[in-house]
């Protein structure tokens, strides 16, 4: 499978919950070979193309390498000898509430259990919560609710045998986008149906039969008026409602509603009631539009109660399945990574459940009362109350709603230490202690994904510099703490070995996640595994014999009602602003952004905005818009499209102080959250939109890193260096001194073109005579070939100030298909010169959208777009 001395293993994806298997070979260079695992069943050899271009995201060029304090290198024995001191110190002082751990959905299994236990078991404070709040907390406390227990009934060979696909408040096609493709397959093998609950368009709608563009938030409001449509019907499933409790009340509540609150007509609720009720094998997908709100657990038992009234659960082809948007989401729920929550879905309220975890760990104490979640958590940070903070692999300076307040809170701790791969974050630059932790592809362990597979991470490369595993980390300092024995630790096998034998004792108590079957299993030679593995279950349907993990074994059905957004709109703040994902990056772009394929999809951040919206405020298409909410601003590109409806707004989540400083969306969004789950409410924050008058707009391009100053930048990488997006609000006197200080070019020649007034600047630069940098400056936004001005200094010189390519070289034009490099101009020569028809037909020519698909709507849109020119013509 490799080349001699270079051994291909098999490890998992670092990206989204669909948990893909990967094959990782290394390279002579000290590079990576990625490609699908055909064996593994969540992908069976696709990767999207996140996952294809894994392999250009390693390197150590961006690697924090050796522990610092305060921004001087040091050794572990003196940085770890501080973080113990310092924990240890603060608690002896103030109390064990006086810390808290902020982990992180990219952790392993293994090293979430070692955090857990020593923040749990050993300081004896519950105050440990993970982004994983941000992602799924509100499925947890609705699958809770239901099932009395944290338990997804759904797999991904459901979607194969489902006749119904609905997503709700998922945008699949972009987030999930193998998963997608066995929605698709379903599709073109059985006729599979997909419906799209979503007040976005999005490219999950290409192809879909129904769209429901609803008002956002209301989801309570469609899924109540689905159950009282079931009863009508006569689609109750008497049977199966005799193991489950609240049907009335939760139908007494769902009559009062009418539906109005979706915006959605009778004819579209009707259809799709239709739909739902008159197909048995229902599959109801949802995801973040459904958790990320202020009603997010309510929204959760609102589809959990209309698939509990029909019995279309615990069936193959039917069912709830919520999709994660981590790797590890599921590892960390079921490891307790949560303030609530005990490991191995134990309840951290429960005093069996407490005395038993004690005893097995031999802790001094674990509390009897959940710790601080992720926003309040901060909140405490910013009062003084936690006093000393570990952060580990997350960026919650920029992911945390009201995240201009979280950056000053963690600022203003009087301990921070930061584990993560690089220190260049928003995050990092606050430590006082920075530990450099080794990253995905150089540690094993355990991760499980959003149907339940516990997969093996495997090491491929060595750990760069003194790089060092999570678990090893912590488990250093439980010791220096002065727990010896509890974290005396030497592998990640035996960690999962104990783990394995405390869901054993879960499994004792009734509980669903019980994995003590692999206790002796070969841990290096461990395959895809879907829990549970026990004694008593091997890997079971959950709920196919009608019985469910509440005391009575029953499921429960809940009354909810549908109750708006915290914030309303009003004239100072008009518009609702929607937050998401892009295609090509993930989170906050630590891993992405350092894949020039990757960045070259959508390389700058932006808004959607409605033409009749754009028009009302005088917005231009290539316009840049200042947003404001009642926490913050942002600056971002327009993107005039009638994928948003009138009065809503979408922005993408990725761009932080790093790649755009004011871009950083979470600074807009209230840190309003459900007051079941803790969940942020990241969908539905009001703002404001205008017009920004800069005063100039930039283009820039350099073969090596940039140091922008002006009020808005937006950098990417290339394959050749950097690119760059500025404006200014004040026209600099001396352009050749500001493109020198944006380079770092003192020396370099420079060729350079004015046009009339302050505004207008073409400049070129050269290092022994070879091409290195160019700016472009204009009153008005830039109109150069910004694709082909990425390829610096591979043009000729003769071109580069036309902002143009030469007629005989091709300009790609945006990359659209990343997965294979392929750019709108080829597409659209392709489609001219070939007479191509169809997204198949440009595949079969270009390969563009044969590899993960999620391009094929844009490529979709392309296509229409020349269709309907040429008819018009």
């Amino acid at each position: 499978m490799a080349g001699a001395g270079r051994k291909t293993v098999r490890s998992t994806c670092p990206y989204c919950g669909v948990g893909c298997g990967v094959l990782l070979t290394p390279q002579p260079d000290g590079g990576l070979d990625v490609r699908g695992d055909p064996d593994h069943p969540a992908n069976f050899g696709r990767l999207c193309s996140k996952g294809s271009a894994l392999g250009e995201t390693v390197g150590t060029g961006h690697r924090l390498l050796t522990p610092r304090i305060g921004g001087r290198e040091v050794s572990w024995e003196s940085a770890l000898d501080t973080v113990a001191e310092r924990f240890a110190s603060t608690i002896a002082e103030h109390g064990p509430d006086s810390v808290a751990f902020y982990v992180s959905g990219q952790l392993l299994t293994e090293d979430y259990y070692v955090a857990n236990k020593l923040m749990k078991g050993f300081i004896g404070s519950a105050n440990i919560d993970t982004n994983s709040r941000l992602c799924m907390a509100s499925t947890v406390a609705g699958h809770k609710r239901a099932f009395g227990t944290d338990t997804v009934p759904g797999t991904y060979e459901d979607i194969e045998d489902a006749d119904l696909v609905v997503l709700v408040g998922s945008n699949l096609a972009w987030c999930h986008p193998v998963l997608y493709q066995r929605v698709l397959a379903a599709r073109k093998a059985r006729g599979t149906r997909i419906i799209v609950v979503d007040p976005r368009r999005t490219a999950s709608c290409d192809g879909a039969d129904m769209h429901l563009a609803l008002e956002p938030g209301s989801d309570v409001a469609l899924f109540n008026r689905l159950l009282a449509e079931i009863d009508a019907r006569g689609a109750v499933d008497a049977d199966f409602l005799g193991n489950t409790t609240g049907f009335d009340a939760a139908l007494e509540q769902a009559r009062a509603e009418d539906g109005t609150a979706t915006g959605l007509s009778e004819a579209q609720i009707a259809a799709f009631c239709t739909e739902w009720i008159g197909t048995e094998k229902t599959v109801t997908i949802f995801s973040q539009g459904v958790n990320q709100s202020s009603s997010g657990s309510d929204k959760v038992n609102a589809i959990l109660n209309c698939h509990l009234a029909t019995g279309r659960i615990g069936k193959p082809g039917c069912g709830p399945l919520s999709v994660t948007g981590q790797p590890n989401a599921m590892g960390g729920r079921e490891v307790g990574g949560l303030a609530n929550m005990l490991a191995c879905h134990l309840d951290l309220e429960n005093a069996d459940h407490r005395a038993a975890v004690r005893d097995f760990w031999a802790a001094p104490t674990v509390p009897d009362a959940p710790g601080l979640k992720a926003v309040d958590m901060f909140n405490a940070v910013g009062e003084g109350r936690i006093k000393a903070l570990w952060i580990i692999h997350t960026n919650p300076a920029v992911s945390m709603p009201d995240a201009d307040r979280v950056r000053d809170a963690i600022t203003g701790c009087d301990f921070t230490v930061v584990s993560d791969i690089t220190a260049e974050t928003d995050t990092a630059r606050l430590a006082d202690v920075l530990l450099p932790a080794s990253a995905w592809a150089e540690k094993d362990g355990t991760v499980t994904n959003s149907d339940r597979t516990i997969s093996r991470q495997r090491a491929a490369l060595p750990a760069p510099g003194s790089a060092r595993p999570d678990w090893e980390i912590l488990a250093e300092v439980g010791r220096r703490m002065g727990w010896q024995g509890a974290f005396d630790y030497q592998s990640p096998a035996e960690i999962f070995r104990e783990y394995a034998a405390l869901s054993g004792i879960a499994g004792s108590f009734g509980r669903d996640f019980d994995i003590s079957g692999l206790v002796g299993e070969d841990y290096d030679a461990l395959q895809p595994t879907r829990w549970p593995v026990s004694a008593r279950s091997e890997g079971g349907r959950f709920f196919s014999d009608g019985r469910f993990f509440h005391a009575d074994q029953k499921a429960r059905l809940v009354p909810v009602s549908w109750r708006p957004p915290v914030a309303k709109t009003a004239p100072r703040y008009p518009f609702r602003l929607n937050t998401g994902r892009t295609r090509d990056q993930w989170h906050t772009m630590t891993r992405t952004a350092l894949s020039a394929r990757l960045s070259a999809h959508l390389a700058e951040p932006f808004l959607e905005i409605h033409p009749a919206d754009a028009f009302a405020k005088g917005i231009g298409s290539a316009d840049l818009v200042r947003v404001d909410s009642p926490q913050g601003s942002a600056i971002l590109r327009a993107r005039i499209t009638d994928a948003v409806r009138p009065g809503q707004v979408f922005a993408p989540m990725h761009w932080t102080g790093e790649t755009a400083p004011s871009a950083r969306i979470d600074a807009l969004v209230a840190a309003a959250t459900d007051p079941v789950s803790g969940q942020p409410e990241s969908k539905a924050s009001v703002v404001n939109v205008t017009r920004l008058n800069a005063a100039w707009y930039g283009f820039a391009v350099s073969a090596r890193p940039m140091t922008p100053k002006a009020a808005y930048w937006a950098c990417s990488v290339t394959r050749s260096g950097q690119r760059a997006e500025l404006a200014g609000l004040d026209t600099p006197q001396d352009w050749e001194a500001e493109a020198r200080a944006l380079f770092d070019l003192p020396t370099a020649e420079l060729t350079s073109v004015t046009g009339p007034g302050q505004g207008n600047a073409r400049l070129a630069f050269r290092e022994n005579g070879q091409l290195v940098a160019a700016l472009f400056v204009s009153p008005t936004p830039i109109a150069v070939m910004r694709d082909y001005l990425a390829t610096l200094p591979d043009q000729p010189d003769q071109s580069l100030l036309s902002g143009r390519s030469p007629a005989d070289v091709p300009d790609p034009g945006p990359i659209l298909c990343s997965c294979f490099g392929v750019g709108v101009n080829t597409i659209l020569s392709a489609i001219e010169a070939d007479g191509l028809l169809s997204v198949e037909a440009i595949g079969v020519a270009l390969q563009a959208g044969t590899n993960c698909g999620s391009c094929r709507p844009e490529l979709a849109d392309l296509l229409a777009s020349v269709q309907q020119k040429e008819a018009a013509e």
